[in-house]
């Protein structure tokens, strides 16, 4: 997992593009008449890429407090993707490479967590990865929709940290429209003696999504209109600027889909729809979607062109090198060929460098999440818990629901029975039996939404129910299954299947909810003996339920939810709630909170589930 990357194995990796999606590419790149080679009529420009680092800059598991190690054995983290960049730059003269990051850049982990919420950026506080990106020296980045979980202000410090422009044209503000980031920057590459410096133009552009997502931080101060249509604007100008190659850094999947339905009138995973319908467009970075994705090429419907997107995984597992093989014509520098691969960051050791700046930070956070905040009377572990009931869950809608009931008392909501709702984040999560630290409960809440509070109908429930489980592939008979036969069905909102997040379970606080979900029955007729205390839930029933911010503002298009009254809304951490009740109780205690309220049945028979 960890081998060093000397040059021998970085030019060993870099001459595999010719088969590892960039069939020709080296060819296309050396190959012409020798007229053309003499004379300085042909350039490489290298474009390299990192998306979705997710605050990962070593390879480190936070929550397990170890090694980053998955299921394929990827290596992630910042400081190796930085060893791969600079063998590039070194192989082909970092004078022609460019590099980018496609967004989703400082939430995902503890270490972007606590320069967050801790010990918040400002002053002489820094934020690691602005640090560990500025050392690598990044021309230019996109904005996620992960940058404003934090809100505004803290993403507008992080961007007065970094040293390369932070893009985003289609982050509009809310009543002008006119860009609140910048939104493209023109980059000078030096070409051949006599010939004139390539001029390349980097958008910036990110998912519509963000509307929805983090209503609470951008509603009435930033507006997110379409990918397609913000390009449509930018790209012309860019050109008439003297753009010769226009690359666009587009935090955006490559299929289109979208997780919020019909929510928005754009699409969140907009990337090929941008390469087919805007003229001009040379390459794409993509990210968001998590996707690996060597090479792909769309053909523009206007121009006939054939764009290059490419997409490098997530949290520095792999690096995009994008070549854009260029002639000169006399007048002007055009893309003749192009073609992209990966590299692994499996083969990559940590650069020193970058290793070396952040490890105070990186220290600071490691005894941070390895306090004790208390103690835990049997060990709990969400690794079933998307296919059973399980006391991990519980613990979260469990102190979810007593955080609202808590919050509405004296108010009219306070009449209403309390729900709970929580989605299976973390399939790795574990709460060990006896002492309990910080990462420990973290790894439970591994996002950074905040609790809200509204009140839903009885049908509301249903309905819901019925969203969440559609999760679930329709099978008949009561198996055995193994979990992978029944769950993260392939839908249209899911094309990749539908991921855990997507799943909630619902709970009650001072009683059971208790529901089956019938794997026999088509989506949308498999919640069945839905109660509540042991009574039928009637359609006109009125419940105080216990949400996350994504949910409740339409991640995900759930029903009835993104409409509900809200009745608290504090915008307090999750994680932070779960962290702060161990501490206050001392003991988790699953015989207090935990009971098998929901199942799995086909046709009314419990299903059995194996592996």
């Amino acid at each position: 997992m960890t081998s060093p990357l000397d040059h021998t194995a970085t030019r060993r990796q870099l001459l595999t593009l010719a088969t590892v999606g960039g069939a020709g590419l080296f060819a296309a790149a050396n190959a012409g008449p020798a007229s053309a080679a003499t004379t300085g009529n042909r350039f490489r420009l290298t474009v390299l890429g990192t998306s979705d680092l997710h605050g990962n800059v070593y390879n480190w598991d936070y929550y397990k407090n170890a090694e980053y190690d998955d299921a394929t054995h990827n290596d992630i983290g910042l400081a190796k993707a930085a060893t791969l960049v600079k063998a590039v730059r070194a192989e082909r003269g970092a004078s022609s490479c460019l590099t980018l990051d496609a967004g989703d850049t400082i939430q995902g982990t503890p270490l972007a967590y606590y320069y967050a919420n801790i010990e918040p950026i400002g002053g002489r506080t820094k934020h690691p990865m602005a640090m560990a990106m500025n050392a690598l020296g990044y021309d230019a980045a996109a904005l996620g929709n992960h940058e404003f979980n934090y809100g505004l202000e803290h993403l507008d410090r992080f961007r007065k940290e970094l040293n390369h422009p932070l893009l985003g044209a289609n982050a509009v503000d809310w009543d002008t429209g006119e860009p609140v980031f910048r939104p493209w920057v023109m980059k000078e590459v030096a070409t051949r003696p006599g010939r004139p410096p390539l001029k390349v133009g980097i958008l910036g552009l990110v998912t519509p999504g963000v509307a929805i997502w983090d209503k609470a931080n951008v509603e009435g101060k930033v507006r997110f209109p379409g990918i397609v249509e913000q390009a449509e604007v930018y790209v012309p100008r860019m050109k008439k600027a003297g753009a010769d190659v226009v690359v666009v850094s587009c935090h955006s999947g490559m299929d289109t889909s979208s997780s919020y339905g019909d929510a928005l009138p754009y699409p969140e995973n907009a990337s090929s729809l941008l390469a087919a319908q805007v003229p001009g467009i040379d390459a794409i970075l993509v990210g968001h979607a998590h996707s690996e994705i060597p090479m792909r090429k769309v053909k523009n419907e206007v121009t006939g062109q054939r764009v290059l997107l490419s997409e490098p995984k997530y949290w520095g597992m792999r690096v995009t090198v994008m070549d854009l093989n260029l002639e000169y014509d006399g007048a002007r520098w055009g893309v003749v060929s192009s073609g992209a691969t990966l590299l692994d960051a499996n083969t990559a050791t940590e650069d020193a460098e970058i290793a070396a700046l952040i490890r105070p930070a990186h220290t600071k956070v490691l005894t941070y999440v390895n306090s004790v905040v208390g103690t835990s009377t049997t060990a709990m572990s969400a690794a079933t818990s998307r296919y059973e009931d399980t006391p991990a869950i519980d613990f979260i809608n469990d102190v979810q629901a007593d955080a609202v009931k808590t919050a509405v008392a004296g108010t009219p909501a306070a009449s209403n029975p309390v729900l709970s709702i929580a989605a299976p984040f973390n399939r790795a999560a574990a709460i060990p039996a006896g002492q309990v630290t910080v990462r420990d409960v973290a790894g439970l809440y591994i996002f950074d939404n905040t609790l809200v509070g509204i009140t839903m109908t009885g049908a509301d429930l249903r309905a819901y129910l019925e969203k969440s489980a559609a999760y679930f592939k329709q099978v008949s008979g009561t198996g055995p299954f193994t979990p992978d036969q029944l769950t993260n069905a392939v839908t249209p909102e899911a094309p990749g299947g539908t991921p855990d997040y997507n799943y909630d379970i619902v709970g009650g606080l001072d009683a059971p909810l208790t529901y089956d979900i019938d794997l026999a029955q088509p989506v949308g007729s498999r919640i069945k003996d839905l109660a509540y205390d042991g009574a039928p839930v009637t359609d006109a029933q009125v419940f105080t339920v216990a949400i996350n911010n994504y949910r409740q503002s339409g991640g995900g298009g759930f029903p009835a939810v993104a409409t509900a009254p809200v009745v608290y809304n504090a915008q307090q951490p999750i994680r932070e709630l779960l962290i702060a009740w161990v501490s206050a109780n001392g003991t988790i205690d699953p015989a207090t909170f935990s009971s098998v309220d929901w199942r799995l049945t086909s046709n009314g028979s419990p299903i059995t589930i194996t592996g």
